[in-house]
C-alpha cells in the first residue's frame, strides 16, 4: 500500500523504496513488523497511520484529510491529531480537514470554511468563526456541539423538585 506512491511519483524501487517505507512508517510512529499484516489485523488507528504515510510518500505540500477521526475513538483521535500538528511542524505541509466535528475543528484549525449543501455559507480565520454573530447553519453547527459542563446534573435534579 505505501510502496505504490513511492514507485509511482518518485520512481523508488527496491532497497531504496523499502528503506523509504521503514522511514515513513517511523514518521507515523509504527513498527515495520505492521508491514506484512492485512488490514482487517489493524486497529482503526493503526489504518489511519498506514494511511498518513501512504499520503506522505508522495511527498506532498498538502493532504486532504476527509473524516480521518470520525471513526475512531477519542483517545485515538487525540493521537492521530497530535500526529498530524507534529508531522506538519516537521514537514512544513498544510491539511484541509472535512469534518463534521466541531470540536476537532476548534482544537486544530487555522481557517475554516462552512459548507452547506455543496455551498460556502461563511469563511475566515477560526476567531472570526467560532465567535458570534455566526450564519444561521454555522449557529447551527456549533449549538449542536455538547459542552461540558459539570453542574448539568445538579440543574436537572433541581428543576425537577420545582
Amino acid at each position: 500500500v505505501i510502496a505504490r506512491p513511492l514507485e509511482f511519483y518518485l520512481g523508488l524501487k527496491g532497497a531504496q523504496r523499502d528503506r523509504r517505507i521503514g522511514e515513513l512508517m517511523h514518521m507515523v510512529e509504527m513498527s515495520e513488523t505492521y508491514l506484512d499484516r492485512l488490514p482487517a489485523e489493524l486497529s482503526g488507528g493503526q489504518k489511519q497511520r498506514v494511511c498518513i504515510a501512504r499520503a506522505l510518500a508522495a511527498d506532498p505540500e498538502l493532504i486532504i484529510c476527509d473524516e480521518i477521526t470520525s471513526a475512531l475513538d477519542q483517545i485515538v483521535q487525540e493521537e492521530i491529531l497530535k500526529l498530524l500538528m507534529r508531522l506538519q511542524r516537521e514537514l512544513g505541509m498544510s491539511y484541509i480537514f472535512i469534518t463534521h466535528d466541531i470540536a476537532t475543528v476548534r482544537a486544530i484549525a487555522d481557517e475554516i470554511v462552512v459548507m452547506h449543501q455543496g455551498k460556502v455559507v461563511e469563511q475566515g480565520l477560526k476567531s472570526e468563526i467560532l465567535t458570534p454573530p455566526h450564519a444561521p447553519y454555522t449557529e447551527r453547527l456549533l449549538s449542536s456541539v455538547p459542552e461540558m459542563d459539570p453542574d448539568w446534573l445538579t440543574r436537572l435534579l433541581a428543576s425537577r423538585r420545582m
